[in-house]
């Protein structure tokens, strides 16, 4: 088990819970690139934790370490049995979701809604942190549709704080309920980096995470070097993860570890295998490795073959060093 301070250190960079993109294939991926920075699965709720095909939504890797479990909820005997349920599973932290804008979430009352009732989050810490025995974190927005967050804000982190949570993560953008789909909430809604700043000088004994907008490292690095303690990445770790996550150990924590993009893939080939032994797809992996050339002679042809061959009927790793070939060619 990772101790809280360890954890706190992988947190200065970490790659955001995002539905359907961070699944065990994504998180590998990005853990062969930064064998540092923290991972979070996609988002689960409570109650498919405790009901559902564990196996299939809780597994990972080993080699995943450090990474975190992301809830949605707002029952605490739910969130409480659900974190227990995580906790026992080796995730090394677990974290609460307050900002996910989507109806679905909304229509379960939990997500970014929870902005709204900062009591309920408190208790559903509270419950958590007494349920298991690795750190329990909270991932917000800064306020939702006409709250005003200045004033929100910090009563939402000192209630939470007050609960036990010792870490963390402010998207800098409020979650607009109604007129903004997901997506639109992800841009649209202007950000408001110097709030979170405001908040780290607060609530100085609280770890304090930036989101939102985030999509490069020499921007990470500028928001540890003005103060704050972390710094998670979104999209941009997704869509360009070797430009986020290649050279991130280095830069962010000092490191010497690096690793260049074919590397990554090489390395991706056995774990693909083993994938396929099991009865999977390499669609299945090799659809989060899309964006692993971009900015690369041969990036185009790279992503042509794995889209157009990969889902193909008993596809396999050849697949993938065909497309690495061409990549190989380009920039002979």
């Amino acid at each position: 088990m990772i101790d809280a301070e360890t954890l706190n250190t992988h947190a200065r960079l970490s790659v955001a819970p995002m539905m359907d993109w961070t699944d065990r294939h994504c998180r590998m991926l990005h853990r062969l690139m930064s064998r540092q920075a923290l991972l979070y699965t996609e988002m689960v709720t409570a109650q498919a934790v405790i009901h559902g095909d564990r196996a299939r939504l809780l597994g990972f890797d080993p080699a995943e370490h450090p990474v975190a479990l992301q809830l949605g909820g707002s029952d605490a005997a739910l969130l409480a049995q659900a974190a227990q349920i995580g906790a026992d599973w080796g995730y090394d932290e677990i974290n609460l979701n307050c900002g996910c804008p989507s109806d679905r979430v909304q229509s379960g009352s939990f997500g970014a809604i929870l902005m709204e009732s900062p009591e309920v989050v408190a208790e559903a810490c509270a419950a958590m942190i007494a349920a298991c025995d690795v750190p329990v974190t909270v991932k917000c927005r800064i306020g939702v549709d006409d709250q005003e967050p200045r004033e929100v804000l910090p009563a939402f982190l000192a209630q939470i704080q007050d609960a036990g949570v010792r870490r963390v993560t402010i998207h800098a953008r409020k979650a607009w309920l109604q007129g903004l789909s997901p997506k639109e909430n992800r841009t649209i809604p202007p950000l408001d980096y110097d709030l979170v700043h405001d908040m780290k000088a607060a609530f100085p004994d609280l770890h304090i995470s930036i989101n939102g907008g985030i999509e490069t490292l020499a921007e990470a690095k500028a928001f540890l070097d003005a103060g704050l303690d972390g710094v998670m990445i979104g999209r941009a770790a997704y869509h360009t993860p070797h430009a986020i996550l290649g050279a991130a150990d280095r830069d962010i924590f000092g490191a010497s570890h690096m690793i260049s993009e074919v590397e990554a893939v090489r390395k991706m080939l056995p774990y693909i295998d083993v994938h396929l032994s099991k009865g999977g797809r390499v669609h299945q992996v090799t659809r989060h490795m899309l964006g692993l050339f971009n900015g690369r002679p041969g990036a185009r042809l790279w992503r042509r073959v794995l889209s157009e061959e990969a889902n193909r009927e008993g596809a396999g790793t050849d697949v993938v060093e065909r497309a690495l070939a061409h990549v190989e060619r380009e920039a002979a």
